[in-house]
């Protein structure tokens, strides 16, 4: 489930995973709930994500809040042009906190930064609110793609390991996984 303020590319992040594409121009902000599947091959075994890209205004929070408790991972996102979408992401976490369940696969996302309008937040900014809730953290860009693969990749192996482990098995490790894809030539950082 895709989550955070209205405006920070939820459904532009969706398409771009889902179809390759941006969407280019202004378009109608998402009502309520809309859905997209994506099936991925992950280490050798078809993954299906049902992805729900969620109404980030306030008044569509009600109906949203229904979904998070079925939610099996959640990738919370803030534009880092608008300084006031990352300050919002502590009232989605409380929110996630209180609706979702305690196992949820959380990452958190800061999304647009290929944007000319300037960063209104740092990456260290980010960072530092990911270690202190003890997420995941990436930055992404729809427009470019950059990193969109790698965090529904990351979350669809957290999602795998989880249905599929054994006792003997290793963990499987989110964190480690996406630092180590990060430094690797599979992506680039800005």
């Amino acid at each position: 489930m895709l989550v955070g303020d209205s405006g920070v590319g939820k459904t532009c992040l969706l398409v771009r995973f889902k179809d390759g594409a941006f969407l280019a121009g202004t378009f109608i902000s998402t009502v309520g709930i809309d859905f997209r599947n994506k099936v991925l091959d992950v280490d050798g075994t078809k993954v299906k994500l049902q992805i729900w890209d969620t109404a980030g205004q306030e008044r569509f929070r009600s109906v949203t809040h229904a979904y998070y408790r079925d939610a099996h991972a959640l990738l919370l996102l803030y534009d880092v042009t608008s300084r006031a979408s990352f300050d919002n992401t502590k009232a989605w976490l409380a929110e996630i906190q209180e609706h979702a369940q305690h196992d949820v696969v959380l990452m958190l996302l800061g999304n647009k930064v290929d944007s000319s309008q300037g960063r209104a937040v740092k990456r260290e900014d980010g960072e530092k609110l990911a270690r202190e809730y003890g997420l995941p953290f990436m930055e992404t860009s729809a427009k470019t793609g950059l990193n969109v693969d790698l965090a529904f990749t990351a979350i669809a192996k957290e999602l795998k390991q989880r249905s599929l482990k054994t006792p003997s098995q290793p963990d499987f490790q989110l964190h480690d996984y996406i630092e180590r894809a990060g430094r690797g030539g599979s992506c680039c950082r800005p």
